[in-house]
């Protein structure tokens, strides 16, 4: 008979979940990690970041080969997609990261309970299939988001499609029509227009992004507009009707005015996502929620004894690593320790290309709360490294508070400004100044380099602009 009682228990084996799972074994812990899929990885990597990443990286690869190694004297023909060859590339991917955290439970000894679970007790979890499991000392809800629907668009997964649709669509669309301009629409978006589909992207708002620094998604707006991305900004989908050949989308300004309709082969849905929470019996046994989020106190706890949440459920952007941070603070606070993560200086990532990476204040937010600053911008044109490559769009912006110079904002289009994001973080988690970082030397020549430069930008006294 399997094992029913467990020091930690942990519902949801995705980023936060397994992490959590993992480093409360390593703690000493006897744990289980409920999960109901037939793979672990939660979402992020099976239909979420690890999937569209690999998707991402090989249209690029495409694109480059068909539109962009002639200027550096390579002379490439015939260039063709293999469709099927790239979507069986991508379910590798997630084939071997999925099995990875299998043989990483195994290794530190995790019980992976294969089934649904339900929180029917302070310390009690049914687990269908399995039965009653006991955590003596918690329960963790790690249950991540799922897609947020529009109402009145019916998602079929065939011509209506959320992201988990648009990562395994059968052939490449002549005319997809994005609804949502945040981050998993452009992304989805440029996989699917490097591969010849027609991209319109329709945003409720007057900018794509609208959570980055307003400057920062402009300039994205820029660059992907150029790159063939059509934008209906300030628009509401109102409707949408099946033809023989597609959909038929009803559209108007979102101040109101007259309507207009678009013709798609596939439309995406991507205005966002809402934490899943359904079946797990939280008002039952007395959990409190929060508009649609599991309420948690600074030590994740709930409002009853011995329940705590993670991750997309609970407050916050809702980021893989996020969730990975909190899971180990939460398994090590458990042990006794004083972990903690610092919630305002979770980076945020677009794997478009250029990509885009920002971690602390926007400008907006600094004006805003009247706080006085100074930015420094450098342009990656001016960057050697980016010259080389071929890869000149975009800049790096700092922003430092105008008294004590610390680093307050750090926002960034450029490529690979995903792997220079987390020189930032480091810098800000030991409260650093443009002047540290401006007097740190990087490597010549490095795109890093950008970072250095606008550090001296903002004090006025960059060396290659």
């Amino acid at each position: 008979m399997a094992e029913s009682t467990f020091d930690v228990v942990v519902i949801g084996g995705g980023p936060g979940g397994y992490v959590c799972a993992i480093r409360a074994a390593q703690l000493g812990f006897k744990v289980a990690c409920v999960e109901k899929r037939g793979t672990l990885g939660g979402t992020c990597l099976n239909v979420g970041c690890i999937p569209s990443k690999a998707l991402l990286a090989a249209s690029e690869k495409f694109e480059e080969a068909a539109h962009g190694l002639a200027k550096f004297g390579i002379k490439v023909g015939g260039v063709e997609l293999d469709l099927p060859g790239m979507l069986a590339h991508k379910d590798k991917v997630v084939k071997d990261n999925v099995g990875g955290i299998e043989f990483l439970f195994k290794k530190n000894k995790v019980a992976w309970l294969k089934g649904a679970g339900k929180i029917t007790a302070p310390n009690t979890v049914e687990v269908e299939g399995v039965g009653p499991i006991t955590a003596s000392k918690a329960i963790v809800i790690a249950t991540g988001s799922d897609v947020t629907p529009l109402p009145g668009i019916a998602i079929d997964e065939k011509r209506v499609v959320s992201s988990t649709g648009a990562l395994s669509l059968p052939e490449v669309p002549k005319h997809l029509v994005v609804i949502g301009g945040g981050v998993i629409g452009l992304e989805l978006g440029s996989v699917w227009g490097r591969l010849g589909a027609k991209v319109t992207v329709v945003e409720y708002l007057d900018r794509v992004l609208p959570s980055m620094d307003n400057e920062l998604s402009k300039q994205a707006q820029r660059i992907f507009a150029k790159q063939g991305m059509d934008f209906k900004l300030g628009t509401k989908v109102t409707g949408a009707s099946m033809t023989d050949t597609g959909v038929t989308l009803t559209v108007e300004p979102a101040a109101g005015g007259e309507a207009q309709t678009i013709e798609a082969d596939t439309v995406l849905v991507a205005i966002g996502r809402r934490p899943y929470t359904e079946g797990l019996g939280l008002e039952a046994v007395g959990v409190e929620l929060e508009r649609g989020r599991v309420k948690i106190d600074g030590h994740f706890q709930t409002n009853v004894p011995g329940i705590y949440a993670i991750g997309d459920v609970v407050e916050g952007p809702m980021l893989a690593h996020k969730a990975e941070e909190e899971g180990v603070a939460l398994a090590e606070q458990l042990a006794g320790q004083k972990s903690h993560v610092n919630h305002d200086l979770v980076p945020g990532v677009v794997y478009t290309w250029p990509e885009v990476a920002a971690v602390g204040k926007t400008e907006e937010q600094l004006k805003a709360a009247g706080i006085a600053y100074k930015a420094g911008k450098f342009p990656f044109t001016a960057n050697g490294r980016a010259r080389a490559g071929g890869n000149t769009d975009g800049f790096v912006k700092i922003l430092s508070d105008a008294s004590t110079d610390q680093v307050l904002g750090v926002h960034m289009i450029g490529p690979n400004v995903s792997e220079m994001i987390g020189e930032l973080v480091l810098a800000m988690e030991f409260s650093a100044s443009a002047e540290d970082i401006a007097r740190t030397c990087h490597a010549h020549p490095t795109l890093s380099e950008a970072v250095k430069e606008a550090a001296l930008a903002v004090d006025g006294r960059p060396l290659h602009i």
